[in-house]
């Protein structure tokens, strides 16, 4: 393949052309004139732009570096020769699906397309190689002269030592198996990991079940038990309030029938306290105290004793009316005959009538009094004689001390009868008690305690049992669980045996790559060597390479190698050019060479190095096309 003209619009270049010949190609410019924007066009031409690579911090992707400044659509065309063919391959903008994905490729000076060549293989068919082969061999941007590892380039490496099978690289090989290893087991991740947890939980499950069911199977038992027992304290409790109604309701007939008869004597009590009031107040003294009543007629019985001590005899007239006849009739003498002694007995019998007439009414007056005080006293107490009298008293105190006796009667039975009525009070409260089964000391309260007692624990035993039923239910089937653990120590086995496998394969992978890296490294550091020796002018003898491309490099009068950090810049670019040089005499195909592109590659050397490397790019130049872009003036060789 052979690059004979490109126009871009990419980037600093607004639709600016440049040309190129077959062999060393050197483009001179200052810096800041557009040669890496060339480079950079050049791939894109070949690969395309990567339209979903995002910008992040310290990177700019292509899409967005290289936008043209004059703000046209990014664009280009690039003329070659491939297969003895012109071809010219065009790539557009259009719309916002990215830029330069509009390809287009056509045998030049014609409209004819180029069957079986598209925007996505176009690089890879032209230059013989993926892009990231191109980009570690044939491709050297400025200031990334040295050469990174990759897969594709790798496998191009590979089949120079090996079949010419391009397929397969060790680093992807030995990633993928890794990748089945760590898919498999990667610490604590992975297949194997994954699978010991999920058996180990497994089989705690299996056995938490286990214990789930023996407990359930347990509280089964005591649930059991517990319903009998409550069964058995229902019945008691039943019985018991029976037996405890029963009785209550015998107490409290007893009772009403103890306060019925109690009620009765306090009747009849009553009516003979009653009948005995009556007759007290229907006797003489009414309801009066006959002790009070004594005292107070005791006076009056005195009074009438004294009254019948000193009682005056009736006295009689006759005597007054005897003496005054006599002293009338001496008068009546006297007239007749004059006699002086006659006037003085009928004197003295007129003075005796006179005393005797005085006496008597004097008499007459005290017994009447003595009429009035008695019939008085007598009246009083409305008897004819003081015996009347105390018969009266007697008969008074008789009944008194009857009323006294039904009052005493009265009292004790109605004592009795409030007793009874309190006792049945009594009864009745504790019947209503017994009846409601709220006195804590019955037997039926204390039974019905001990029954909600063992209903409590039955409750407590039944939500035990239904967690236990509900773990036992989200815990699963034991079978199904069962089955399953066997089934995941099976696929344990066999994914341990597949570890096993893959970590025999690693090693066995390992032992043929290092087989391989020991044919391997030594034609690529051998025609390094070569290259390095040139350009040094035979300073520098030996160039060894590892697997990862880094590279060592020696004096030819030393005999200890130099790392890349013990080398000045200058040297540094010389080896890495000569592995890339070399790289690319052994990766890139041998039919139809692609081009060799180099950015400023030189720029760190001397000139006596510069034209030693500039002599070996013409030798590379017979042979491929190469494009050099540097801000160096020096004549090709």
């Amino acid at each position: 393949m052979m690059i004979r003209k490109c126009t871009a619009s990419f980037g600093k270049l607004d639709n600016e052309s440049l040309s190129f010949h077959g062999g060393l190609n050197v483009i001179y410019a200052p810096n800041e004139s557009g040669k890496s924007t060339w480079c950079a066009f050049i791939q894109a031409m070949l690969y395309g732009i990567d339209s979903a690579e995002r910008a992040r911090a310290g990177y700019l992707p292509d899409k967005l570096r290289y936008a043209p400044w004059s703000g046209a659509p990014m664009e280009g065309t690039m003329e070659l020769e491939a297969d003895r063919c012109d071809i010219t391959i065009t790539r557009r903008t259009r719309g916002k699906g990215g830029p330069m994905q509009d390809f287009s490729a056509v045998y030049t000076g014609s409209n004819v397309p180029v069957k079986g060549l598209n925007g996505q293989n176009a690089g890879e068919l032209l230059t013989g190689v993926p892009k990231e082969v191109f980009r570690r061999s044939a491709f050297i941007a400025q200031g990334n002269v040295g050469v990174t590892g990759s897969p594709e380039l790798e496998k191009r490496i590979s089949s120079i030592v090996t079949t010419g099978e391009e397929q397969c690289s060790y680093t992807e090989a030995d990633e993928r198996l890794r990748a089945w290893q760590r898919r498999r087991r990667y610490n604590r991740k992975g297949l194997l990991p994954a699978y010991e947890v999920r058996m180990d939980e497994t089989q705690r499950r299996l056995e938490e079940m286990s214990a789930s069911i023996h407990d359930a199977e347990e509280l089964e038992a005591r649930l059991e038990q517990k319903q009998r027992a409550c069964k058995e304290l229902e019945q008691q409790v039943a019985d018991s309030r029976k037996r405890q109604r029963r009785e209550a309701l015998d107490r409290l007939s007893k009772g009403q029938s103890a306060l019925e008869e109690s009620t009765s004597r306090h009747d009849e009590a009553t009516e003979a306290l009653s009948r005995a009031r009556e007759e007290l107040r229907a006797g003489r003294f009414g309801l009066r105290d006959p002790d009070s009543l004594e005292a107070d007629t005791a006076e009056d019985l005195d009074a009438l004793e004294k009254l019948n001590s000193q009682k005056a005899k009736k006295s009689s007239p006759l005597l007054a009316v005897l003496f005054m006849a006599l002293a009338m009739a001496c008068a009546a003498l006297y007239t007749q005959f004059n006699y002086i002694a006659l006037i003085a007995a009928a004197g003295v019998f007129c003075a005796a009538a006179m005393f005797f007439l005085f006496r008597y009414t004097r008499e007459k007056r005290v017994y009447e009094q003595f009429i009035a005080d008695q019939k008085r006293l007598l009246d009083k107490y409305h008897a004819q004689t003081p015996d009347e009298i105390r018969a009266a008293l007697a008969e008074h105190r008789a009944l008194w001390e009857r009323m006294e006796e039904a009052e005493e009667a009265e009292r004790a039975c109605r004592g009795s009868f409030e007793a009874a009525r309190g006792a049945l009070n009594d009864l009745q409260e504790t019947a209503l008690r017994a009846l409601d089964f709220t006195d804590l000391n019955s037997e039926a309260a204390k039974l019905s305690r001990q029954l909600a007692s063992s209903r409590g624990e039955l409750e407590i035993l039944s939500r035990k049992l239904a967690a236990a039923n509900g773990r036992l239910a989200a815990q699963g089937d034991p079978l199904v669980l069962a089955s399953s653990l066997s089934y995941m120590r099976g696929e344990y086995e066999t994914i341990s045996d597949e570890f096993d496998a893959i970590a025999l394969a690693l090693d066995t992978l390992k032992e043929a790559d290092s087989e391989i890296q020991r044919r391997f490294s030594p034609e690529l550091g051998k025609l390094a060597s070569e290259y390095m020796s040139k350009v040094t002018g035979g300073r520098y003898a030996d160039v060894l390479i590892n697997r990862d491309f880094s590279a060592q490099t020696r004096l030819t009068d030393e005999s200890v190698s130099h790392s890349a950090d013990y080398l000045s810049a200058g040297t540094l670019d010389i080896m890495y050019l000569a592995v890339r040089l070399a790289v690319c005499e052994l990766a890139l195909p041998d039919g139809e060479p692609c081009p060799l592109i180099l950015d400023d590659a030189l720029v760190n050397l001397d000139e006596e190095r510069l034209d030693q490397a500039m002599k070996l790019l013409g030798e590379i130049a017979r042979e491929r096309q190469v494009i050099l872009f540097t801000c160096r003036n020096t004549d090709a060789a």
